[in-house]
Order: C-alpha cells, then sequence, then structure tokens
C-alpha cells in the first residue's frame, strides 16, 4: 500500500474540494490517503514540522500533495522525508519577502499545476522554481484556487501517481 498526503493552504482546511476530488482518484487508483489539519497555525514552519512529524511516522511509501502554501510546505518537508513524488498546486515560493525561505529541489519527481491567471503567487514563480528542479510544470486557464479546472486537474494527478508506479 502506498499513502498520499494532502497539505491544504493557508486559508482553507484539510477536506477541500481540490483535496476531496484529488483524494477520491487516489483511492480509486489503490492509494491510501491522509490529508494533514494546519487550521490555526499560520507559521510555515510549523506545518513543515508538523508534516514531517507524520512522515517520519508512515509505514508506507507516500506522495506529498501540497496547495499554496501547503505546496510550499510538502517541498520544505520533502527534503528530510524522501517521499516518492511531490505534487504542487500553485505553491508560495518565492514570494516578496520568504524568497529565502524556498525550500531546494528535492531529489524525486515533482509535477506543479498553476493557474494562467493566479493573482495570489504568480504563475512565474512556479515556472522558476520548475526549471531548478527539473519538474514538470503544468499552466491551466484558471486562477489560484484551480476549481474550475477540476477535470484537467485529475487527469494530470492521475497521470502523476500512475507514472510513479512506473519507476
Amino acid at each position: 500500500m502506498r499513502t498520499v498526503c494532502f497539505s491544504h493552504g493557508k486559508e482553507s482546511g484539510p477536506w477541500g474540494t481540490k483535496i476531496r476530488s484529488l483524494a477520491d482518484i487516489a483511492q480509486n487508483e489503490g492509494w491510501a490517503v491522509e490529508s494533514l489539519d494546519y487550521q490555526g497555525m499560520d507559521d510555515a514552519a510549523d506545518r513543515v514540522a508538523l508534516l514531517q512529524e507524520w512522515c517520519s511516522s508512515a509505514t508506507t511509501p507516500f506522495v506529498l500533495v501540497g496547495s499554496s502554501m501547503g505546496g510550499h510546505v510538502a517541498a520544505a518537508a520533502a527534503n528530510s522525508c524522501q517521499p516518492l513524488g511531490l505534487f504542487l498546486l500553485a505553491p508560495a515560493f518565492y514570494m516578496p519577502g520568504y524568497e529565502a525561505y524556498t525550500p531546494t529541489a528535492p531529489g524525486c519527481p515533482i509535477t506543479i499545476v498553476h493557474g494562467w491567471h493566479d493573482d495570489i503567487i504568480p504563475w512565474q514563480n512556479s515556472t522558476r522554481y520548475g526549471a531548478e528542479a527539473s519538474a514538470r510544470v503544468i499552466l491551466l486557464d484558471s486562477d489560484h484556487r484551480l476549481i474550475d479546472v477540476l477535470p484537467q486537474l485529475g487527469e494530470e494527478f492521475t497521470r502523476f501517481l500512475r507514472l510513479l508506479l512506473k519507476e
């Protein structure tokens, strides 16, 4: 058994629309699902510590999925957790005043999905990180939330999980 662990964004919760949609896909693909609750934790470092704690107790291989601040958290934790892969949605990289906190790329497969019309985190931040990390970057005709492209997001997530199983 393998597990997908979700990290939600700053303003959302552990079982928001995107996570529920992707969790269904993961379960249909034969993966167990976890979603950590960071509500009330505004400090990204605290969130990273919680995810690292989860990773250290994991008994099966896992994938980390993160959205917005959760993308930053997943990438930061991945450097010490050794996930099978990272699937990041509009990750909070290179934000003004926090550029130095953008995590180095871990040595695992990474897919980043970002909306062209994101008015919170510029899509250019994801393409920059993607170039540095040799990640697959997908830009969709959407905004920060990516809710209006859930079918496309689901297709990319399915592709990502299936590619990991081939490695």
